[in-house]
């Protein structure tokens, strides 16, 4: 599988998370309370992952404790946990200024997969260093548009602020709040990090991106749910009506939590968990142009600014991602199988080599196949 496809897949999915950042903006403003947002999602999301992974993925691996255990940590750390903290954080300052932290989600999970050996790090190859260079270039964008202003830039006039025909008015977040806000946005990026790093690690035993989708929806629906009803006393805040709070819930929950987790499995498995967090700069960008199309939200220099650092830095870490795959490729179709003297080839086809394979501990079996060989040898 080329790295296009790949590409344009996660493209679709920052365009969903841009629009579902709208929607949530919307829904906030008008009242909806932000745990049950986060409940309604994944409750959504399950009517349609499961039918799916039933129908689609017949021939799925049998679901073991281990699966299950993952699973759990994938609804809480890429579902119930990381959304609560998303939204809370949205609430309190803006959907650009959320976008922005998420970006923080490439270094929290470069770093978390360098320490658990599922990247590697190799500064010493032009690779590695653009992957680095890359990942620090959008940050670095990303903290630019976040925290500089400048001047104010008046491409276009639209005269639209939804947010006005939703609720009172939007204002300007306080000092306390955007300090609020910020930590929570930090959170998130460190959940959302550990999520990815599990979904790899799930995905290597269960190849199944429905089927995987379907149990974390399921799993972060029963937690949010739980959240949701221990925290929220009003009643009248599950009511839905033919209104934003529907359209955010079924929006957020089949296409975001169904649809576009699905992609992200399934490109984490085929690219790795770093691959999943570095488009995350292309929703950032959508999201500010969206606020400033229909939320009354003005666009400055620093915006501007910060936008070319995070593309350049975004292709920079794909062209890095992409040098290293070609080297390994290379690397893998020069290797010569060493040859085996004929006193122990004969050996071995003589005596057979009894392997005893137990499924709840992989370590002990490679371990077994290890002093089976010596033996034989």
């Amino acid at each position: 599988m080329g790295m296009m496809p790949a590409a344009m897949v996660m493209v679709v999915v920052q365009i969903s998370f841009a629009g579902m950042n709208v929607l949530y903006k919307l829904a906030a403003n008008d009242g909806m309370s932000l745990r049950i947002i986060t409940a309604y999602r994944f409750l959504f999301a399950v009517p349609l992952m499961l039918p799916l992974a039933l129908l689609v993925e017949r021939n799925r691996p049998k679901l073991t404790w281990t699966i299950l255990y993952q699973a759990f940590l994938c609804g809480l750390f890429g579902g119930s946990l990381s959304q609560n903290l998303y939204i809370e954080s949205l609430a309190l300052t803006s959907a650009t200024f959320v976008a922005a932290m998420s970006n923080l989600i490439p270094v929290t999970t470069f770093i978390l997969a360098v320490s658990l050996g599922m990247e590697k790090l190799s500064f010493g190859t032009m690779a590695g260093k653009a992957k680095v260079f890359g990942t620090l270039t959008g940050i670095g964008g990303a903290m630019l548009f976040t925290f500089y202003k400048g001047v104010q830039v008046n491409i276009w006039r639209t005269h639209i602020n939804l947010l006005n025909h939703h609720g009172a008015p939007s204002s300007h977040p306080s000092s306390s709040n955007t300090l609020l806000g910020t930590l929570l946005a930090v959170a998130f990026c460190i959940s959302y990090a550990v999520w990815l790093i599990i979904q790899a690690k799930m995905s290597k035993k269960y190849p199944c991106p429905y089927s995987s989708t379907a149990l974390m929806c399921i799993m972060g629906a029963i937690q949010s749910i739980v959240y949701a009803l221990c925290t929220e006393k009003d009643w009248n805040q599950w009511k839905l009506g033919w209104n934003i709070r529907l359209l955010t819930v079924v929006y957020a929950g089949i296409v975001v939590s169904g649809l576009t987790i699905t992609m992200i499995n399934w490109c984490v498995r085929i690219k790795g968990p770093l691959y999943g967090s570095i488009f995350n700069p292309l929703m950032f960008i959508l999201v500010a142009l969206a606020e400033s199309l229909f939320l009354g939200e003005k666009l400055h220099l620093g915006s501007i600014l910060g936008a070319v650092l995070i593309v350049l830095g975004l292709y920079v870490v794909l062209w890095g991602k992409g040098k290293e795959m070609e080297d390994q490729s290379a690397a893998s179709g020069r290797e010569v199988p060493l040859p085996v003297p004929p006193s122990t080839t004969s050996s071995q086809q003589d005596e057979p080599i009894e392997i005893i394979v137990n499924s709840t501990n992989d370590n002990t079996t490679s371990n077994n196949n290890h002093q089976n060989n010596v033996a034989s040898s």
